[in-house]
């Protein structure tokens, strides 16, 4: 693939959006609220890569583990390396998604989305009905991850930026 324009501003947001997540997913135990005022919960979970370093001196790290602190990540973090990609969970009302995130082109992978039920065999008048609630599903998903996008653009561009990062360098020694 090309790199195109503005394709390292990409990598560097990408990954400060995931890293300030993951700092934020864990100080405010994963509270958010969407412009419109409704709570939702977002978490940086299980698994968590960070990668420093330029070419041949690259290096990759990938924690995971289902009750894991991510402590070795979090050492990556401390000694420069930079978050590539997340596992994130995000919770409304009742209902649940789970995807991974890719700091350099904020593409999805492995979106699991809340159940769908399927259709009865006997109701053929309403046969499209799981399809387009699977889509209002992901749609919904896409949207408080927007939301959160937002967010962190908002602090990102503000005067407060400085102060953040402070918070985000006490996050990471208190947690080691």
């Amino acid at each position: 693939m090309a790199d195109y324009l503005g394709q390292t501003t990409d990598i560097i947001l990408g990954q400060e959006f995931l890293t300030w997540l993951w700092f934020r997913s864990e100080v405010t135990n994963g509270n958010f609220t969407s412009k419109e005022g409704r709570p939702y919960n977002l978490y940086v979970e299980q698994r968590v890569s960070v990668q420093g370093g330029e070419g041949e001196t690259l290096e990759t790290a990938t924690v995971s583990g289902s009750t894991s602190e991510l402590k070795e990540a979090r050492l990556g973090l401390s000694m420069g390396k930079k978050v590539t990609r997340a596992l994130i969970r995000i919770e409304q009302d009742t209902e649940a998604w789970q995807l991974t995130l890719k700091a350099e082109d904020f593409s999805l992978g492995s979106l699991k989305t809340p159940k769908v039920e399927k259709a009865d065999a006997n109701e053929e008048d309403d046969v499209d009905g799981p399809f387009l609630e699977k889509i209002f599903l992901i749609e919904s998903c896409l949207t408080l991850l927007d939301d959160a996008y937002r967010t962190f653009l908002e602090t990102r561009l503000s005067n407060d930026w400085t102060g953040t990062v402070q918070k985000m360098g006490q996050w990471l020694s208190n947690s080691e």
